[in-house]
């Protein structure tokens, strides 16, 4: 099937060619259906905390609190790997390649697999000595380890997923990985309380009802995929390990992987300095935590829009349509963090009620939240650039992200507290400044047009 025969059926198949067609509605129409599934896995998150907090108690939710740390370096391997899938079948689907992106699909879900089977073992086998190096307390490690291992054995519906979803959104298709976003939520909600509540199963029951929901999202994506998609109609030609295009996979999944893993780290560093605070600047940076996820959300979807975007007209060879892509996102990223930053300074006060009700909590909560609102702008440029240099193939700045996000939040948490003399306020300026360090690097990278050279859509392989 041709680029102009895919071209011909878009109509009737969930394929989408962003070679053409104006930028800026490409954009918004491919940003808003992963918006609303970004919302909802939040609004699972706390769901899943009130559920577990208020029936199993403080001590259970701090212990799954325990196993984020690790768990979401695990799953950021996985994200990176199912990214590097996207970013070459993007590239090849606007190279006009049909074969280089059946032989990708199938070769970057052996990788993801066997990745996903070796992370599971490591979580499974050293749940225990890795909680207990984190120092997690004594009276919830056991909790810690039940539910470690048990999200641990799932990582493979993780990667799965995470895989589908990257590939279809790789061709245009962002209303498909939504739908089951929705499903995996409305799931794992109805399963916690039918596990937690009524069969009384303790912080397993959450875990089994996580898994379930993500098993079910991966397989339903995959057969969903099979039936509407005309990239995923396979022979059995193609299910042979192509040697180039294995490697080609772990070439560019690999860094992405690292990346994760990094930003992942300098969210431990981070948390680990705020931690030497007072408990009410710990709970203040809590509150701030749950409403920043919050406003990331726009920024990570019109992000996932300019990978897609930046990968298939990299394969076309359309370099000022992804120079002009990025200018019009640079635009929607100004409406958001300006419309996010009157949202906080207005109704920050609201905000923070709505999470606790000390005083002081909410004020200090209030304050930092205003604080990282006039960095919310250069929070959305690194999403962009990220994405335009992850969709071009870029992996060097892969591995430079990650490392700026390190160096960022111990630099700037040195330099608050010991020489400007911040204090608790070191918390916020010290992220706010990470985010500024970290987009600017971006923008360097982007300008430096090192990206330009690393299109990999020239390579056949058929």
């Amino acid at each position: 099937m041709s680029k102009l025969e895919v071209k011909r059926i878009n109509r009737k198949t969930v394929v989408r060619d962003m070679t053409t067609g104006s930028e800026m509605k490409l954009l918004i129409s491919f940003m808003l259906p992963m918006l609303v599934g970004n919302i909802l896995q939040q609004v699972y998150n706390i769901a899943d905390s009130i559920i577990v907090g208020n029936y199993l108690g403080s001590n259970a939710l701090g212990a799954i609190g325990c196993t984020a740390p690790i768990t979401f370096l695990f799953f950021s391997i996985c994200h990176g790997l199912g990214m590097g899938a996207g970013i070459m079948v993007a590239q090849y689907f606007g190279a006009g390649h049909e074969e280089n992106v059946k032989k990708t699909l199938t070769n970057s879900l052996y990788i993801v697999v066997i990745s996903a089977l070796l992370l599971s073992f490591v979580g499974v086998v050293f749940a225990r000595p890795m909680l207990e190096l984190l120092g997690t307390p004594i009276n919830q490690i056991d909790d810690a380890e039940i539910y470690m291992k048990i999200i641990c054995a799932g990582t493979i519906a993780v990667g799965i997923y995470n895989y589908a979803s990257q590939v279809m959104r790789a061709l245009g298709d962002a209303k498909t990985p939504m739908i089951f976003i929705m499903v995996a939520t409305i799931l794992n909600i109805v399963l916690d309380l039918l596990f937690v509540m009524e069969f009384d199963m303790g912080v397993a029951g959450a875990a089994y009802a996580t898994i379930i929901a993500q098993s079910v999202s991966a397989i339903g994506s995959l057969l969903t995929a099979a039936i509407i998609n005309p990239y995923f109609k396979l022979k059995l030609s193609h299910f042979t390990i192509n040697r180039q295009i294995f490697n080609l996979c772990l070439k560019v999944g690999l860094p992405l992987g690292m990346q994760g893993f990094a930003i992942a780290i300098s969210c431990v560093i981070l948390q680990g300095f705020v931690n030497s605070f007072e408990e009410k600047v710990v709970t203040a940076f809590t509150v701030t935590s749950r409403v920043e996820q919050f406003v990331q959300q726009p920024y990570n979807s019109l992000a996932s829009a300019v990978s897609s975007f930046t990968g298939q007209n990299m394969g076309a060879g359309n370099i000022d349509r992804v120079r002009t892509g990025l200018k019009k996102s640079v635009i929607i990223v100004g409406v958001i963090s300006l419309t996010m930053l009157l949202v906080c300074f207005g109704a920050g006060e609201l905000i923070a009620r709505c999470f606790v009700a000390d005083a002081q909590v909410i004020d200090i909560s209030v304050k930092g939240m205003m604080i990282l609102s006039t960095m919310f702008f250069p929070l959305g440029i690194i999403y962009v650039t990220r994405a335009l240099l992850n969709g071009a193939n870029d992996s060097t700045y892969a591995f430079i992200n990650g490392g700026v996000e390190v160096l960022g939040r111990i630099m700037f948490s040195v330099l608050m507290v010991y020489v400007v003399g911040a204090g608790q306020w070191s918390v916020w300026l010290a992220t706010g400044l990470t985010w500024l360090f970290a987009g600017t690097i971006g923008v360097i990278r982007y300008k430096s047009n090192i990206w330009v050279k690393k299109s990999i859509a020239k390579e056949q392989y058929v």
